[in-house]
């Protein structure tokens, strides 16, 4: 069981905080002081190597975010390691780039089963604690493409427009409680997952680059500052809200 002390500090599970975004969210939500718990398919060792050379609390178990038995295993642990979660992140999410005529149900479902369906598997397992408590933050990732629209994401797209309607739905029955609902909506960032996949292959960083405010790709390190606003104290009357953070491609 929980001690005094780390049931005192706050609390974050970061989903698919193995690599990439997520990690750098993990890591950022240590500096910030708190317990991080990571969740991913794959085992999470250079996360919490980095997050205990920052002096940081960690702990990590695998976890299919999609699979409604694995992630209530995963929150049981979390719950009776440190007896309370007061943030969730929710990062973990595919983007495959396929045209819909090659998009057959299979594809489709799996998408929405890791991208969307997993949000609701997370909440319920996660939300009781912060009503309880009167005090959370729940931050999912959209994506920029809701607005831009590209080409060969249909069901991404369509995946994180249901985030986007979830997080603005359910901030609306949860504000009394003290739980703020927010969703970041990332452009194209240079990850282990973006590098060795089709994002690369057809030069897509070096497009949008010349596109964006901003003139080069992003890296975890830009969205881990806004991870850090919205799960403190400071945000406490921003909800329902999907930050863009693309480097201004999105500009309207």
């Amino acid at each position: 069981m929980a001690s005094e002390t780390e049931r005192a500090k706050r609390v974050a599970v970061v989903t698919g905080g193995a690599a990439g975004i997520g990690q750098g969210y993990a890591l950022q939500l240590a500096r910030d002081g708190h317990i991080v718990a990571v969740a991913d398919l794959g085992p999470a060792d250079e996360t919490e190597k980095l997050i205990r050379e920052a002096d940081g609390e960690v702990f990590s178990a695998r976890c299919d975010v999609a699979d409604a038995d694995s992630v209530a295993q995963f929150a049981a642990a979390v719950t009776d390691r440190f007896g309370h979660v007061d943030i969730l992140v929710h990062n973990a999410g595919i983007y495959p780039i396929v045209p819909f005529a090659q998009t057959d149900w299979a594809t489709w479902r799996r998408i929405m089963d890791v991208n969307l369906d997993s949000l609701f598997h997370l909440t319920k397992a996660f939300l009781p604690g912060m009503e309880q408590k009167g005090w959370g933050r729940i931050v999912v990732m959209a994506s920029a493409t809701f607005h831009s629209g590209p080409a060969g994401m249909v069901a991404y797209t369509a995946s994180k427009g249901g985030v986007i309607g979830f997080v603005r739905t359910l901030a609306a029955e949860v504000g009394e409680h003290g739980i703020t609902v927010n969703a970041i909506a990332p452009g194209l960032v240079r990850t282990p997952g973006t590098l060795s996949g089709p994002q690369q292959e057809l030069g897509l960083f070096d497009t949008l680059a010349t596109m964006q405010a901003i003139k080069r790709a992003g890296v975890p390190e830009d969205l881990a500052g806004t991870v850090s606003f919205l799960t403190s104290d400071a945000a406490a009357f921003m909800t329902g809200q999907t930050l863009v953070v693309d480097g201004g491609f999105a500009r309207a």
